[in-house]
């Protein structure tokens, strides 16, 4: 058993198909069936339940999974502790929820971008347990995600406060006939979908009718045309409402407040180029509550070591 051994079955894991695996990893099909069979050989147990519809893992697969895992990640945080350097450079992956990514990050990746001309910068963006799996399984460097998050191999810190508002279409509309409209939210494992469903509930009625959509624009069209409902941060609608594209309305606490941090592995290698992206433009968030900590202590803080 090797490193490629170990690459192409998280391949295939991932992928739930040999043909998927291999036009991944730009190899023969039948090579990548041979090394699968050739390590469950060495290994004396099978790894992957075989059936019409692909692989599935077996219990001693995901054991596998979890150690290939952490192996690919030594490997590849050995090739960034060697190739590292003080001026900041290489890839850097940020993960986002959609609503941050159109409102807080364009003017600071613009910003990292002038003063690190050699960072290459891929942002990722979705829900917040997305966000939380892609930086556990190290997929990205770190993500702003909406809060509380407790998890022990994380290590997070304050970003900035978001004030969350119900809207709806631009029209006078009272709290009766608000909660009767369908919900347009992002699909499940969305924190804003979850607390709006919360707020729903602490109201007392029946759960209305949830459309999924996949972009903040879909959303932002569907409430505009009276299609139903949505959460969204105050810092997403301020200009929308002063349009005269949607209308806001007021929630109570716990419903109309959340946390955005920013999260990463605790294990995480650290980069000049990501000590950089916390130092360098943590501190230019526009905070929107005096409570929150100033980007300088965030810049400080333990979360880099």
């Amino acid at each position: 058993m090797n490193s490629d051994d170990l690459m192409i079955f998280l391949a295939v894991a991932e992928e739930g198909a040999i043909t998927k695996a291999a036009s991944r990893l730009g190899y023969v099909q039948s090579n990548v069936t041979a090394r699968v069979q050739q390590l469950e050989s060495d290994l004396h147990t099978p790894l992957f339940y075989r059936h019409s519809r692909g692989m599935t893992m077996t219990a001693a697969g995901k054991t596998l999974f979890d150690y290939a895992q952490r192996v690919q990640h030594l490997l590849q945080e050995t090739r960034l502790a060697v190739q590292d350097s003080p001026i900041p450079k290489g890839a850097l992956t940020i993960g986002s929820l959609e609503t941050t990514a159109a409102v807080r990050l364009p003017r600071l990746l613009a910003a990292y971008h002038r003063a690190y001309p050699e960072v290459d910068v891929a942002l990722v963006t979705g829900p917040t347990e997305y966000l939380v799996e892609q930086v556990l399984h190290y997929k990205v460097d770190g993500a702003f995600v909406s809060g509380p998050i407790d998890h022990p191999d994380l290590c997070k810190e304050a970003a900035f406060p978001e004030e969350l508002v119900l809207v709806s279409e631009p029209l006078e509309l009272d709290m009766h006939t608000l909660r009767t409209r369908p919900l347009l939210a992002f699909h499940p494992g969305c924190s804003y979908r979850s607390r709006l469903e919360q707020w729903v509930h602490s109201e007392g009625i029946l759960l209305p009718k949830i459309m999924e959509f996949g972009s903040l624009e879909a959303i932002v069209s569907g409430v505009s045309a009276g299609l139903g409902i949505s959460l969204l941060p105050k810092s997403v609608t301020g200009k929308l409402e002063a349009q005269g594209v949607l209308r806001s309305h007021a929630l109570p606490d716990p419903y109309g407040s959340v946390q955005t941090l920013f999260i990463r592995r605790a294990d995480l290698f650290v980069t000049s180029a990501f000590r950089a992206f916390v130092k360098d433009i943590l501190q230019y968030i526009d905070l929107a509550s005096t409570e929150s900590p100033p980007a300088e202590q965030l810049a400080q803080s333990t979360f880099i070591p």
